[in-house]
């Protein structure tokens, strides 16, 4: 039930794996493609059932220690956990089980105008099993929404331009070095691969991420690039957010902002006026 991932009520397919390190990134569980072991230890009631089945988890002196070297994701661990102070994030699946499952909700979907996003992380890294899974929701006229980094092999792209409804594209920074330092990556590709999708002529949703001390000076600079694109249905402003404090930590992660400061809602309205009167179809939402 999502309704930031595009139009309508939703439902979002996660895909694990992430070329970009977004310094206010807000499912970092989603950056390594391998499975990943969460722990939170406010939640864990000492029970022992963890250690019973697995080498990684020890009790010393009451203290619940996580080895997470020796985790091998195998997530045996949650499922016996009766708090669910563990949690492992990822799984294999096949196409045809995923289709199942996000079809169970096809009713609320098409009834609502929204249909299913791909998401993660980046998804077009698994772009052979995107273009798999489209089809199966192609068969039954599901609406497909891609939201991308737009960080991939143009090849990535084109195994599903032809089966996306819209593209959820994300721009962080129009100026390189500022795009480097806010995500590790140079921005070439990304701008590139824009400029295909919108020569195509696909739908197009500019997501970009408002982060105060890190790409806000960069409004005007992205209100001018998507003037120059013809396929730009919407530009929304997501103001940065500091919830994934708690996800970060429970995979041993050290939060990469601790002092950034949360945009007010009137900031996040000034830059969506300020792109409006440039002519840009600007809005915001809730949702980072």
């Amino acid at each position: 039930f999502e309704i930031h991932d595009g139009d309508g009520i939703r439902t979002t397919v996660f895909f694990k794996g992430c070329s970009l390190r977004c310094k206010w990134c807000h499912n970092p569980e989603s950056w390594s493609m391998k499975p990943e072991l969460a722990f939170q230890d406010s939640l864990c009631r000492h029970c022992g059932k963890c250690a019973s089945l697995c080498g990684a988890h020890r009790f010393v002196e009451g203290a619940h220690v996580f080895l997470r070297d020796n985790c091998r994701g195998c997530g045996k661990c949650a499922e016996e956990c009766p708090a669910e102070a563990l949690t492992l994030y990822g799984k294999e699946s096949t196409p045809e089980e995923i289709a199942e499952e996000v079809l169970s909700d096809e009713l609320f979907m098409k009834e609502s105008g929204g249909g299913v996003t791909f998401s993660g992380g980046e998804p077009l890294l698994q772009a052979d099993f995107c273009r798999s899974l489209a089809l199966l929701l192609k068969e039954r006229d599901v609406h497909l929404a891609i939201d991308t980094c737009g960080n991939v092999p143009k090849e990535a792209i084109d195994k599903v331009i032809d089966l996306a409804d819209v593209f959820l594209y994300d721009l962080k920074a129009i100026d390189e070095e500022t795009h480097i330092r806010c995500t590790g990556v140079s921005n070439r590709l990304i701008l590139e691969n824009l400029r295909y999708l919108d020569a195509r002529g696909k739908a197009i949703e500019i997501r970009y991420p408002y982060v105060p001390g890190m790409n806000d000076g960069e409004v005007e600079k992205i209100g001018a690039f998507v003037k120059t694109l013809s396929s730009v249905n919407k530009l929304r402003v997501l103001g940065y957010h500091d919830f994934a404090r708690s996800t970060y930590a429970s995979l041993g992660l050290a939060y990469p902002l601790p002092d950034t400061r949360v945009p007010t809602g009137e900031e996040v309205k000034a830059v969506i006026e300020k792109l409006v009167s440039m002519g840009v179809p600007a809005s915001g939402s809730d949702d980072l």
